[in-house]
């Protein structure tokens, strides 16, 4: 995992260079993307006092002031991108084992939002997320 200043998401795929691009490797053929609220890592930082950073809930993209429980069953855009949410990202034992055993009852309704990708295109850091498409 390493941060890009941009990314280029496939439609019905995935995004460039990630393993679950392939179909073969996702639960599902539509959890092609993953978005989590930075507000949510944070949070969970000041109420545990353990460190979480970023990159450690091991979703594709941090979001900054969006509320994704929102945009579950919906479409919505990232950027150029066009989304589809389709369910919360739930947290599990892997992200447990990961960082910290106390993830699994914090994250719960909070872990982000697994999404399909209805148009693809370029998703870049400072991109807008908006409703609708």
């Amino acid at each position: 995992m390493a941060p890009l200043a941009e990314v280029e998401a496939l439609e019905e795929c995935g995004l460039r260079g990630d393993r679950y691009a392939d179909a073969r490797n996702r639960k599902s053929v539509d959890y092609q993307l993953t978005l989590i609220e930075i507000e949510n890592i944070q949070a969970f930082a000041q109420a545990s006092g353990l460190p979480l950073a970023p990159h450690e809930p091991r979703r594709n993209l941090v979001t900054v002031g969006v509320r994704l429980n929102e945009f579950c069953g919906k479409r919505f855009k990232v950027g150029e991108v066009e989304l589809e949410g389709l369910e919360l990202c739930e947290p599990c034992g892997t992200f447990a084992k990961r960082t910290h055993p106390e993830v699994v009852r914090f994250f719960v309704r909070r872990g982000g939002l697994r999404c399909r990708i209805l148009r693809g295109g370029f998703i870049r850091v400072g991109d807008a997320v908006t409703a609708g498409a």
